[in-house]
């Protein structure tokens, strides 16, 4: 017997009896293929702006008598709005199935591509010379009932697609499988089909690579003879890639029928189909791990880096000033502190802090400040506690030695420690340090007593090199002050 479930048995009305059981359990199937949840979602998003927007100049000019509400003006603007925001929002992935079901991702996405589609319209149409064409009251109140109409739709959007794969209610083709042992192990693999609609009418078991030819002929024979005249509609191959010689002669014999063959890669070589590929020539790469930021990338860091470490100290400066002058005042010794810490790529930099202590440590040798540290001075303990102490750093970050977002550096001789207690440790150093990080908005500030904590901060750290992008760059940033006001784990 080579294949692996029982025909189907009928009820007195002629359908299957695990259709009729599936229907009493679950109710009737959606009339919506799991592969049109991302078109869907887009179409949705579109709809939702465009609403937002006709509403907006509606409600808007209720209160304005003389004004005339042009419906065309919003639609016009609505149109500009969702092909930014769609785009930006389909080049991060942010469409695919997966991704939908993870609400704070989708929230947190939201909120940023919306803030930077009307940050980009808003200099496109001063760059134009139009803007005084659209209504400023009826912007405003776009863009905020906009915002919120689109979280209202992805939480709509992740209840109804997790509510489809419990119940199984994604409508989708009749399969025959067909599977190598890796893929008869692989019990996800029929979980998926099924919970994204597939009806797994039989299930065949390929032999092990290098058996009988003939044994495997009579598989396919057997293959073809159920699937002509039957109401299958695609056929799926689930097997690991490594006998891909008898997979290509599998496809071959199985294109005597009109029906789509797919592959599924199972088993651990599946991983490879997951990660990021590309082109080079004519050959197809997998990226093993994520390379350095491309030009145009590090440009745009860099730039942000720049403009905001210059505004930053600039609007800051008084403030600098009177905390230099209240160093001096309050104890003896340099107003910065300068200290060797490790930077991108190992290369070692000078970073400045204002001092808080009445030690200048920066040797092999270097204890880490601890609560009520008697080596603090007295206007120590309060910047460090506001972490105003941090604040020079921006000239780091203006001649290049350190970014505003990043992993926190440590002092050399921690560094070293460090390197040989965490495992990977060491990958922090592909990306630039930074004034804060992605560990440092979950509150992973202050020492690092134990192999535990640093650990943890190095796990977020290493998240983010492999995660990185210009918005969530931005999200961290606009996540700083949150938790300066809380103060966890400064002192």
């Amino acid at each position: 017997m080579h294949y692996v479930d029982q025909p189907e048995t009928l009820d007195r009305n002629g359908m299957p009896a695990a259709v009729m059981a599936e229907r009493q359990v679950h109710g009737r199937k959606w009339p919506v293929h799991y592969a049109a949840v991302e078109p869907f979602a887009i179409v949705a998003d579109i709809a939702t702006i465009t609403t937002s927007s006709v509403l907006s100049g509606f409600l808007y000019h209720l209160q304005d008598a003389a004004g005339a509400n042009d419906v065309s003006k919003s639609v016009g603007l609505a149109i500009l709005v969702s092909a930014l925001f769609v785009s930006l929002m389909k080049i991060r992935g942010m469409y695919r199935p997966a991704e939908l079901l993870i609400l704070r991702h989708q929230i947190r996405a939201a909120c940023l591509t919306w803030i930077t589609a009307f940050l980009v319209l808003s200099g496109a149409l001063f760059a134009l010379k139009i803007g005084s064409e659209f209504s400023r009251g009826t912007s405003i109140v776009f863009a905020t009932l906009g915002l919120m109409a689109l979280i209202l739709n992805r939480r709509i959007t992740e209840y109804l697609l997790a509510k489809g794969l419990a119940e199984r209610r994604f409508s989708g083709r009749n399969i025959v499988l067909i599977t190598d042992e890796a893929g008869k192990e692989n019990a996800g693999l029929t979980q998926a089909l099924t919970d994204t609609g597939f009806r797994v009418k039989r299930h065949f078991l390929l032999p092990s690579p290098g058996s009988d030819s003939d044994e495997r002929r009579r598989i396919v024979a057997s293959v073809i003879d159920f699937v002509r005249g039957s109401d299958i509609e695609e056929i799926v191959v689930g097997a690991g890639p490594a006998p891909w010689s008898e997979l290509r002669t599998l496809g071959a014999e199985l294109r005597v029928l009109p029906f789509p063959v797919s592959f599924v890669p199972v088993g651990t070589a599946s991983e490879i189909f997951k990660r990021p590929r590309h082109e080079l020539g004519s050959a197809v790469c997998i990226e093993l791990q994520r390379g350095l930021m491309s030009p145009l990338e590090h440009a745009t860091k860099r730039l942000m880096d720049l403009a905001l470490s210059a505004a930053a100290l600039t609007l800051l400066s008084p403030l600098l000033l009177l905390v230099a002058l209240a160093i001096k005042l309050d104890s003896q010794g340099p107003v910065l502190f300068r200290q060797q810490r490790c930077g991108f790529n190992g290369r070692s930099f000078q970073i400045y802090k204002f001092r808080t202590m009445s030690v200048l440590e920066d040797g092999p040798s270097i204890v880490q400040a601890q609560i009520g540290d008697s080596r603090f001075t007295r206007l120590g303990t309060w910047l460090r506690r506001t972490s105003i102490d941090e604040l020079p750093q921006l000239l780091n970050v203006l001649n290049g030695s350190m970014s505003l977002v990043g992993p926190r550096p440590h002092a050399l001789a921690h560094d070293n420690e460090f390197d040989k207690l965490v495992r990977n440790y060491a990958f922090r150093r592909r990306v630039k340090p930074g004034l804060t990080g992605w560990a440092q908005v979950h509150g992973c500030r202050g020492p690092t007593p134990t192999r535990a904590s640093i650990e943890e901060r190095v796990e977020f750290d290493l998240w983010y090199i492999d995660n990185w992008s210009l918005s969530l760059d931005i999200a961290i940033l606009l996540r700083t002050p949150i938790e300066l006001i809380r103060g966890n784990n400064a002192y």
